[in-house]
């Protein structure tokens, strides 16, 4: 793992395969380790040059203040078509997960020479909040429980990494793997303070970030080959999410993961990473 300068912002990246191969450049949810490492591998396996990142305020990447982020969704999805440009891999295939995948589609939207394909997982397209009246909202019950967890102490990497079983066992993950993802995102963060664990453990400057103007009236001008992936159970962004994406991002393919809820199982990475790479 290592960092690259965009436009002045650190952005906390690991690269996988050959430096030469064509980009697949995976946007953070908010960290890289959204993304399991076995598809990172598949990927590399495939002859892509793989790059996962951390967005701002998140990882490795420059942490200013995530109570109060300085910039826009806009400004996030300009880093990755920046990004992919400063690697020398541009157009890349672009990757986004969870919040993540709301970065992709507004930077495939406003930056669409940067980008060749588009791959869109456990993801919707509308900003945190209230969501439009035609797409399922986060389960209610789930969410109660979810939220009425009591927080850790996030000085504590035991307890954080407890934290997130229980959360991802709520949510119908793996609370085995939760545990594991969130031990290593204990030890990238830069600091104890609350505001930077949420920021990397729970994603919470999105809850705090402008992600005006809309833009899923746009996703019929995607042009490019565009792959959504969603779990049938994920309680979190429910599935028909993803399968408003496939209906509304034109030639868009859906892949449905039976047996997926929020995160992206590692068990998922050969048939999630071949259905990429037959994107191109």
């Amino acid at each position: 793992m290592t960092t690259v300068d965009v436009k002045g912002i650190a952005l906390g990246v690991q690269s996988f395969g050959a430096d030469d191969a064509p980009l697949v450049l995976l946007v953070g949810g908010t960290t890289m380790l959204s993304w399991p490492d076995a598809l990172c591998e598949r990927l590399a396996a495939g002859g892509r040059r793989v790059v996962r990142y951390d967005l701002r305020d998140s990882g490795e990447s420059t942490t200013v203040d995530p109570e109060a982020p300085a910039y826009t969704l806009p400004y996030l999805a300009a880093d990755a078509a920046a990004l992919a440009d400063v690697l020398g891999g541009a157009p890349a295939h672009l990757a986004g997960i969870g919040v993540g995948g709301m970065v992709a589609q507004v930077a495939a939207l406003d930056h669409p020479d940067a980008f060749s394909a588009l791959t869109l997982v456990g993801t919707r397209a509308v900003a945190p909040g209230p969501v439009d009246d035609d797409l399922p909202d986060h389960d209610g019950p789930t969410m109660s429980r979810l939220f009425g967890h009591p927080m850790p102490d996030w000085s504590d990497r035991e307890a954080v990494a407890d934290f997130a079983g229980v959360g991802a066992e709520i949510l119908g993950d793996d609370p085995v793997a939760a545990r594991e993802v969130a031990a290593r995102v204990w030890d990238r963060t830069p600091g104890t303070a609350p505001a930077l664990r949420t920021a990397n453990h729970l994603g919470m400057v999105f809850s705090r970030l402008d992600c005006a103007p809309r833009w899923r009236e746009r996703l019929s001008g995607i042009g490019i080959p565009a792959l959504v992936v969603h779990g049938r159970r994920d309680r979190f962004f429910p599935v028909g999410n993803g399968e408003a994406l496939a209906r509304e991002i034109p030639s868009a393919r859906l892949l449905v993961l039976e047996n997926a809820a929020t995160a992206l199982p590692a068990t998922a990475a050969d048939e999630v990473a071949a259905a990429m790479l037959a994107l191109g």
